[in-house]
C-alpha cells in the first residue's frame, strides 16, 4: 500500500507542476517542452524546493512515454515509406554519425580524457533524439517530406546506436572488437528485424483489422497498446531498444490501414507519458555539476549543434535534397536524448568512464532540447540567407544538382548503372575495411613489431618504429589508392548515366555539367567512406593524423569541385543566352508559344534539366518583389536562368532583380521545385521543355 501511495504522490506532483509550467509557457508562446523540463528541475532532487518526486517512479513512467511516442511515429511509417526514405536517410545518418563520433573523440582527448572516455563521448553525441524531434515537430506542425526524411535518419541512427553500444561494451570489458564479432552483431540485428517483420506482417495487420470490425474503440485501443508494449518487450528481451520495437509495432499496425483511427485513440495517452519523459530529463539536471563542468558542457553543446547542422545538411544535400530541406533537417537534429543517457550510463556502470560523463550528457541534452524548437523555427530563414550568400558558381551547382539526380533516377540505362554502382560500392567498402584493419593492426602491433625489427636488424628504436610504420603504409597504399580511384569511377558512372555523352565525333556539349556532377559525387563518396575510417581508427592513432589526412583529401577534391563549378557557370550562361534568343524568336513575351522553341537548349546545352517557361500574372504575389525577397531558390530549389521582357532580356538575374507584371521567366530545377516555384509566384506555365503550352498548379490562385 505504501508503494501505491508513493506512486500516487509522484504522479500528482509531476503532473500538477507540469500543468502549471506548460500553461505559463503556452501563454509566453514558447515550446511546451521547455515547460516540462522546468517542471522536472522543480520536482527534482537538486533544487531546494519542497516538491520532490520519486525519480525511480518517474523514470519508469518516462519509459512508457518513449514507447508510446515511438509507436505513434511508427503509425506514420508504413513499411513501403521506410523502404522509400531508407537509402537516402541511411547514407545521411552514417555520414553525420561518423563525423560526430570522430569530433567527440577529438574534443574529449583535448580535455585530457582517456581514450575510452573520449570514445564514449563521441558515441553519445552521435545519436539525436527521436522523442524530442517528434514532439517538437508536433508542436510546430511540421509535416511532409521533411518530417519523413528526418524520422528516417533518426531510425537509422537508432540502429547505429545499437551497434555502438555493442562495440563499446566489448571494448570496455576487454573483450576487444574483431571483424568477426562486428559481423556477428550486424547479422544478429538483421536476422532479428527480418524475423520480427515477417511474423509481424503475417499476424498484426490481420489482427488489427479483425478488432476494428468489432467497432469498439476501447477494444481497439487496448489491443493496439498490447501489441505496442508486447513487441517493445520482445525487442528488449533480445537485447535491443524498446524504442525500436515500439516503432516496428507502429509500422506493422499501419499496414492494417487503420493507422489514423489508432493514432486518434492513442494520442491522449501518448501525450501524458511523453510529458513525463521530458519532466524526467529535467529531474536529472544538477546545477552544481553543471557549474563544475561548465567548460566541457559548453564545448560539447557548441560542437553538437555545429557538427550536427553541418554533417546532416551535407549528407542530406549529397543524396539529393535541396538546400532548404537539407539545412532544415540539420537544424532539426541538433540535440541528443535517451540513447545518449544509455551510452553515458553504460560507460559509468562498466567503469570505463568517470562520474562526470553522465551529468555532462544530461546537461548537453537539456540545453539542446531548449534550442531545438528555436533552431527548427529559424531553419527556413537561415536557409534563405545562406542561399543568398553562397558564391554564384556554387549557387548554380546547388540549383542544378537535384535535377541531375532526377535525370539519373529516370535514365534509360538505370538498371545497368545500378548494378555497376552497387559493385563499386561493395569494392569501396572492402577497401575501407582493409585500410582500417591495417591501421588498427599496426597500432596494436607497433611495439612488439618494432622490438622484432630492433632485435633482428639491429635498428635503433626510432628507426624500428619508422620501419614498421613504413611497411604498414606500403601495405595500406593499394587499398587507399583504390578508395580514391573507385570513388571517381562511381562518380563517372553515375554522371555519365545522368548526362550521357553525344554521338562519337560530335562536340561534347555536356562536359561541364557532367564534370561538376562527377566532382560532387566523388567528393561525397570519398567523404562518406573516409569519415567512418577516421572515426574508427582515430582511437588507435596518436595526435590528429586522421584529421590531417581528411583535410588533405578534402582539399584536393574541393579544388577539383571548385574548378568544375566555375566551368559550369559559363555553360549555364551560354544556356541562358540560347533561352533568351529562343524566347525572343518565338515572341513568348506577348503570348503562349506553340512550337518547341526550347529544344535547342536540350540539344545544345544538356545539364540544365528541362527548362520551363512561366509568365507572371499582373496580380501575382511576386510582382514588384526582388528574387532575394522571394528567396525563390532557397524556398523552392528552382533557379531563374533568364527573364524575357518586352523592352529587355536578363540572363542569370541577380538577387536584386525586381520582377514585373508579364515577365516571362525560364526556370531550371526538378519537377517538384518548379511546381513549388509556380505556386509561390502565382505564375502560369507558358511552355514546358517539350514545347507544350500548359498551366501550372499555381495559376488562378
Amino acid at each position: 500500500m505504501n508503494h501505491a501511495h508513493e506512486f500516487l504522490k509522484a504522479l500528482s506532483i509531476v503532473l500538477g507542476v507540469a500543468a502549471v509550467t506548460t500553461v505559463v509557457f503556452q501563454r509566453l508562446r514558447q515550446p511546451v517542452v521547455l515547460g516540462y523540463i522546468l517542471a522536472g528541475v522543480i520536482v527534482g532532487p537538486h533544487v531546494p524546493i519542497p516538491l520532490v518526486a520519486d525519480r525511480g517512479i518517474v523514470q519508469t513512467l518516462s519509459e512508457l512515454g518513449v514507447i508510446l511516442l515511438m509507436f505513434a511515429i511508427g503509425l506514420e511509417f508504413r513499411l513501403g515509406k521506410i523502404a522509400e526514405v531508407g537509402p537516402t536517410a541511411g547514407i545521411t545518418a552514417v555520414f553525420e554519425s561518423s563525423t560526430m563520433v570522430w569530433l567527440g573523440f577529438v574534443v574529449g582527448r583535448a580535455f585530457g580524457w582517456t581514450v575510452l572516455e573520449s570514445a564514449f563521448a563521441g558515441a553519445l553525441i552521435a545519436i539525436s533524439s527521436t522523442t524530442i524531434v517528434a514532439r517538437a515537430f508536433d508542436d510546430l506542425r511540421v509535416r511532409g517530406s521533411l518530417r519523413d526524411f528526418v524520422i528516417g535518419v533518426l531510425i537509422v541512427e537508432d540502429l547505429v546506436a545499437v551497434l555502438l553500444i555493442a562495440v563499446l561494451t566489448a571494448v570496455a570489458t576487454g573483450a576487444g572488437v574483431s571483424p568477426g564479432a562486428l559481423g556477428a552483431t550486424l547479422g544478429r540485428l538483421a536476422a532479428f528485424l527480418a524475423v520480427l517483420l515477417t511474423l509481424g506482417m503475417l499476424i498484426v495487420p490481420r489482427a488489427v483489422r479483425f478488432v476494428r470490425r468489432l467497432d469498439r474503440p476501447e477494444t481497439l485501443l487496448v489491443a493496439s497498446l498490447g501489441l505496442c508494449f508486447g513487441i517493445a518487450y520482445v525487442a528488449f528481451a533480445f537485447g535491443y531498444s524498446v524504442a525500436l520495437g515500439a516503432f516496428i509495432a507502429g509500422s506493422l499496425v499501419a499496414e492494417s490501414g487503420e493507422a489514423r483511427e489508432v493514432e486518434r485513440l492513442v494520442q491522449p495517452v501518448r501525450d501524458v507519458f511523453a510529458a513525463i519523459f521530458f519532466v524526467s530529463v529535467g529531474m536529472l539536471i544538477d546545477p552544481a555539476l553543471v557549474r563544475a563542468h561548465w567548460l566541457a558542457i559548453a564545448s560539447f553543446t557548441a560542437l553538437l549543434i555545429a557538427g550536427k547542422v553541418v554533417g546532416v545538411s551535407l549528407g542530406a544535400f549529397l543524396v539529393g535534397n535541396g538546400t532548404r530541406m537539407s539545412l532544415q533537417a540539420g537544424m532539426s537534429l541538433a540535440q541528443i536524448g535517451e540513447f545518449s543517457f544509455i551510452i553515458a550510463g553504460l560507460g559509468t556502470s562498466l567503469g570505463a568512464t568517470r562520474e562526470f560523463l553522465y551529468p555532462t550528457a544530461v546537461a548537453v541534452s537539456a540545453i539542446t532540447i531548449l534550442t531545438t524548437p528555436w533552431l527548427i523555427r529559424a531553419s527556413a530563414p537561415v536557409a534563405a540567407y545562406l542561399d543568398r550568400k553562397l558564391p554564384h558558381s556554387l549557387q548554380t551547382v546547388v540549383a542544378l544538382y537535384g535535377s541531375w539526380l532526377e535525370q539519373l533516377r529516370t535514365s534509360g540505362g538505370r538498371r545497368g548503372v545500378g548494378a555497376q554502382a552497387r559493385r563499386l560500392v561493395k569494392v569501396l567498402l572492402v577497401d575501407a575495411t582493409l585500410v582500417s584493419a591495417v591501421v588498427i593492426g599496426t597500432a596494436l602491433a607497433l611495439a612488439p613489431a618494432a622490438r622484432e625489427f630492433k632485435a633482428h636488424l639491429g635498428l635503433p628504436a626510432e628507426l624500428a618504429h619508422g620501419a614498421v610504420i613504413a611497411a604498414a603504409s606500403l601495405l595500406a597504399a593499394p587499398f587507399a589508392f583504390g578508395l580514391v580511384r573507385n570513388a571517381r569511377r562511381l562518380g563517372l558512372a553515375l554522371a555519365s548515366a545522368a548526362l550521357p555523352e553525344g554521338a562519337s565525333g560530335a562536340p561534347d556539349l555536356g562536359a561541364a555539367p557532367r564534370r561538376a556532377l562527377l566532382s560532387t559525387i566523388q567528393l561525397g563518396a570519398t567523404m562518406l567512406v573516409v569519415l567512418p575510417i577516421v572515426a574508427v581508427t582515430q582511437p588507435f592513432l596518436p595526435g590528429t593524423p586522421g584529421a590531417l589526412l581528411l583535410a588533405v583529401v578534402l582539399a584536393i577534391l574541393g579544388i577539383a569541385f571548385w574548378r568544375s563549378a566555375a566551368n559550369l557557370e559559363g555553360h549555364v550562361r551560354a544556356g541562358a543566352h540560347v533561352i533568351v534568343e529562343a524566347l525572343a524568336k518565338q515572341g513568348a513575351a506577348s503570348g503562349p508559344g506553340h512550337d518547341d522553341s526550347l529544344s535547342p537548349v536540350r540539344a545544345m546545352l544538356p545539364g540544365l534539366g528541362e527548362p520551363v517557361v512561366i509568365r507572371l500574372r499582373a496580380a501575382g504575389p511576386a510582382v514588384g518583389k526582388t528574387l532575394s525577397e522571394l528567396s525563390l531558390r532557397g524556398v523552392t530549389g528552382a533557379t531563374v536562368l533568364a527573364i524575357s521582357r518586352r523592352d529587355a532580356a536578363v540572363m542569370l538575374p541577380q538577387a536584386s532583380e525586381v520582377l514585373r507584371a508579364d515577365d516571362v521567366l525560364a526556370l531550371a530545377g526538378t519537377h517538384e521545385s518548379i511546381d513549388a516555384a509556380c505556386e509561390l509566384m502565382g505564375a502560369e506555365r507558358v511552355l514546358g521543355a517539350d514545347g507544350s503550352s500548359t498551366t501550372s498548379p499555381g495559376a488562378g490562385r
